[in-house]
């Protein structure tokens, strides 16, 4: 439950041959450190682009346990459906799914925790994709998480991208 299928060394390696070429047709994606770094607001260009041409192919939903305000200000910036605070892993992921209308196999779930994103993309059955942070500033609890996720930052079957 805790490993990821797959890591990658950036969010940019998550590109619509990517998916494809794994039967993926769906995106739920993490916002703070995987699609943002930290404590911004906007997004890089390359990052911009890369998003663009994602949801140029496939549906993305964001999916952050960031405060509400934050979230929708990011939301409305990126055009993104999605939902916070998610309350991730335990709850978000459903609603995820079912708003892009595809089954938990088709749908990949990207971040950089792997107690938030991995664990709760494993609990519903999709194909999780763990990513590094875009930044080490974060909050105390957040960097004391990482140093009890470290065993397990690596994908099922030993396998890294």
């Amino acid at each position: 439950m805790l490993f990821p299928r797959e890591i990658l060394p950036s969010l940019l390696h998550l590109t619509p041959a990517w998916l494809k070429a794994r039967g993926l047709k769906g995106v739920i994606l993490d916002l703070d450190n995987t699609l943002l770094p930290y404590g911004e607001g906007d997004l890089p260009e390359a990052y911009r682009a890369w998003l663009s041409d994602l949801k140029g192919a496939v549906p993305v939903y964001l999916l952050s346990n960031a405060l509400p305000e934050r979230f929708a200000r990011v939301q409305r910036l990126l055009d993104l459906p999605g939902h916070a605070p998610a309350l991730k892993p335990w709850f978000g992921f459903r609603k995820a799914l079912k708003a892009l209308g595809l089954p938990a196999r088709e749908v990949a779930a990207v971040g950089d925790q792997v107690f938030t994103d991995v664990l709760g993309g494993n609990l519903v059955g999709a194909y999780t994709v763990l990513v590094p942070p875009l930044r080490e500033q974060e909050f105390f609890y957040t960097r004391f998480i990482r140093m009890l996720e470290a065993p397990f930052r690596r994908p099922r079957g030993g396998v890294t991208r």
